[in-house]
């Protein structure tokens, strides 16, 4: 069933099939959108209703968008339902997490490969067995546009939460033991950075059989301050923005040319 207004747009977020391209990046502050459509051809404000704002341009010749998911996973699945329903079926998730592991600093990238389901959008689309994985089209790409870029990136499993002070202050929180014993396993388990969205994009992008990947800046890294090291922070998601928008353009080329 489509819920739609009474001008026949997406309930949520006021679009059309011929609002979107089948390409679409989705960060989740609104905020961001106008900074990513700049690097679109011809880019226009389609659409802005609660947290979602839509641009839409062009890339090389192709259609592509650009949609606020706001923050955590049940606007996120939202944004994505209705995307697929206007037709989109590739999506890149450009934001920003809190590195975990050691290695990951302030400023780098990381792109996931998976996420670990600790939010409940994605246990009403799966269950907690399923697991949360990006497409490989999209972590391929990427990766070739992180290379490209000269960049330092990591690449792995990613953590997803709810919560983002049960991350920051979960020894305050009623459930914080759970919260510090689950945030231990992660980090023995080598998770590379934590953040919000990711988890139920991956999820939802299963269930509606679209293609999900994602790339976020590294702000800081709580595990470095905690053990001593140096923990540069940085705020700017310039950089993961253009390696949203060069893997976008190599996906178009390798589908061109049958790749």
């Amino acid at each position: 069933m489509d819920y739609m207004d009474e001008s026949g747009r997406q309930y949520h977020l006021k679009l059309t099939a011929d609002d979107v391209g089948r390409y679409v990046i989705v960060p989740g502050d609104p905020g961001r959108c106008e900074k990513i459509a700049s690097y679109l051809e011809g880019a226009q404000l389609v659409a802005s209703n609660r947290e979602y704002t839509t641009y839409t341009g062009y890339l090389d010749g192709e259609q592509v968008s650009v949609t606020s998911t706001g923050i955590g996973g049940p606007s996120a699945a939202i944004a994505m339902e209705e995307l697929v329903k206007c037709e989109a079926d590739t999506f890149i998730r450009v934001g920003t997490c809190g590195g975990m592991n050691l290695n990951v600093k302030g400023g780098d990238l990381v792109v996931a490969t998976g996420a670990v389901r600790m939010e409940g959008t994605s246990k009403e689309y799966a269950p907690i067995e399923y697991p949360a994985v990006a497409d490989f089209s999209c972590v391929s790409a990427l990766v070739q546009a992180a290379e490209s870029m000269n960049k330092t990136y990591h690449v792995g499993v990613v953590q997803c939460k709810d919560s983002f002070y049960g991350q920051h202050e979960p020894e305050r929180m009623p459930a914080g033991y759970d919260l510090l014993n689950k945030w231990d396993a992660c980090l023995k388990l080598g998770a590379l950075a934590s953040e919000m969205e990711s988890a139920a994009l991956f999820t939802v992008g299963a269930a509606l059989g679209v293609r999900v990947g994602t790339v976020l800046l590294a702000v800081a890294n709580q595990e470095r301050k905690r053990e001593g090291l140096p923990n540069p922070q940085c705020h700017d998601v310039d950089e993961a923005i253009r390696c949203a928008v060069e893997s976008i353009r190599i996906m178009i080329s390798n589908e061109r040319e049958g790749r």
